[in-house]
């Protein structure tokens, strides 16, 4: 009987999964919540209309089609039981399933924090999902146009600020694409506003933007921010945010009020509920930000048949980047492959850093690969060809280039449309209280009652 592999995420590290899992016998069923494959880095610029939603996102099951032996899911996974090697799986909308494994590999990635403060989230949205940036796009162009037809001039004053908070890459790069949209794209679009007077504010607590790349590239990512009127505060920790702005306590100690009319949220990431539930049931050590900590191969201590790859798991420090999902994907892959063949593994996985890319604003990037550092058009230039090397699939990679060339050589934004429909921060199909209880599905799908039935391609 073929081994049953379940997949948790149809991210870069469950797509690799299965890719190193290719030629195997193994019944792979991959489960997602959002059955799209997301190419997150690039949020950035779905949210500030250079990319359309569909440039940086592929359906699962489109990525999984001629792989016959694999089945695709939609659902959350809200139970795990270590002992009967089990899954309860929720239904979008109310219902759940069950699914047998014999392999599990989590890959669920992580969510946004906000330390202990989640009510911040309803004024100040993250960036981690489509919908996220969706309703960023929304917010951000929603405000020049509230800007636009407010007669008080401290109101249209409050329009025309952004605030953001976190000084990473997400952050930097929403804060140079801002500023560049209010003083490229939108300058001649307005008559009774002049979008150029739009302050960016960009708040973190530590020392300089983009502190990973090093003193080098993070003072020149500060200087080119600074150069597109970016305003900087750093040692500045976030303490209250509202609908009209936020609290900033900065490092003296003294509270400043900063009425805004656009909070975003990119600082601190934590893993999902589904790391904690994993934890529960199989005894696992969680870090700090709630990643399940794993041994050199992958797997949770005591449990050889589960792995956590990617942003999830929590070993010698790796960073959450695509980078590290692909590479402990497919390492995970080939493991299991080798597990099925009967042949011994004892392969620890090994990290090759590939480097980091931030993108500031046309011309201008910080790359960092090993000790090799560049910064400027060099650096822009490098920033181009990484994420399209990244990004899934050739129709993606091709449309991005030539969104890429019309964008930079005319700064026009075709992917500005956004919706005046309700967008909430935080919520989603899985939340029961958005369904009338009409639309719930009460039928319970016993633990066997799903099984795979797989079709030649």
């Amino acid at each position: 009987m073929p081994r049953r592999v379940v997949v948790i995420g149809g991210g870069f590290g469950g797509l690799f999964t299965v890719r190193g899992l290719h030629g195997s016998d193994a019944e792979i069923t991959v489960v997602d919540r959002a059955a799209h494959h997301l190419f997150q880095p690039l949020l950035y610029q779905v949210a500030t209309g250079v990319l359309s939603e569909g440039q940086i996102a592929v359906p699962v099951r489109d990525l999984m089609r001629r792989h016959s032996n694999v089945d695709c899911l939609v659902g959350e996974v809200t139970a795990v039981d270590a002992t009967s090697r089990t899954l309860t799986v929720e239904r979008p909308g109310g219902g759940d399933f069950g699914l047998s494994y014999d392999d599990l590999v989590v890959a669920a990635g992580v969510r946004q924090s906000y330390f202990g403060h989640d009510e911040f989230a309803q004024h100040a949205p993250g960036m981690k999902t489509l919908a996220d940036a969706l309703l960023i796009r929304r917010r951000l162009f929603g405000a020049f146009e509230m800007a636009q037809t407010a007669s008080d001039p401290l109101e249209r004053q409050r329009w025309l600020t952004f605030a953001l908070v976190g000084a990473g890459p997400t952050g930097v790069e929403l804060a140079g694409q801002i500023r560049e949209l209010a003083t490229h794209t939108l300058k001649r679009e307005f008559r009774r506003i002049d979008p150029g007077e739009a302050r960016v504010l960009l708040f973190d607590g530590g020392d300089e933007p983009l502190a990973v790349f090093g003193p080098r590239l993070a003072g020149k990512a500060a200087t080119a921010l600074t150069s597109l009127g970016v305003d900087i505060h750093m040692h500045s920790l976030v303490t209250a945010v509202d609908e009209n702005g936020l609290l900033v306590r900065d490092g003296t100690g003294s509270t400043t009020r900063y009425e805004a009319g656009t909070v975003l949220w990119t600082a601190g990431v934590e893993a999902p509920p589904l790391a904690g539930v994993l934890a529960e049931a199989c005894g696992a050590e969680q870090d700090r930000a709630g990643r399940i900590k794993v041994n050199d191969d992958l797997t949770v201590p005591g449990h050889p048949e589960i792995s956590v790859i990617g942003d999830m798991m929590s070993l010698k420090g790796l960073p959450g980047v695509a980078e590290v999902a692909m590479q402990t994907g497919f390492y995970t892959g080939r493991r299991l492959r080798a597990v099925e063949a009967g042949r011994a593994w004892d392969k620890p996985f090994h990290y090759r850093d590939l480097g980091s890319a931030a993108y500031i604003s046309r011309g201008r990037a910080v790359v960092s690969v090993g000790r090799v550092h560049l910064a400027g058009l060099v650096g822009w230039v490098s920033w181009l060809g990484i994420h399209l090397m990244f990004l899934t699939g050739f129709r993606n990679r091709a449309g991005a280039l030539l969104t890429w060339g019309l964008t930079f050589s005319r700064e026009r934004r075709r992917e500005r449309a956004f919706s005046m429909q309700a967008l909430l921060p935080g919520r989603d199909i899985y939340d029961r209280d958005l369904f009338p209880p009409a639309a719930v599905a009460p039928e319970r799908v016993p633990l066997e009652g799903i099984a795979p039935a797989h079709t030649d391609d």
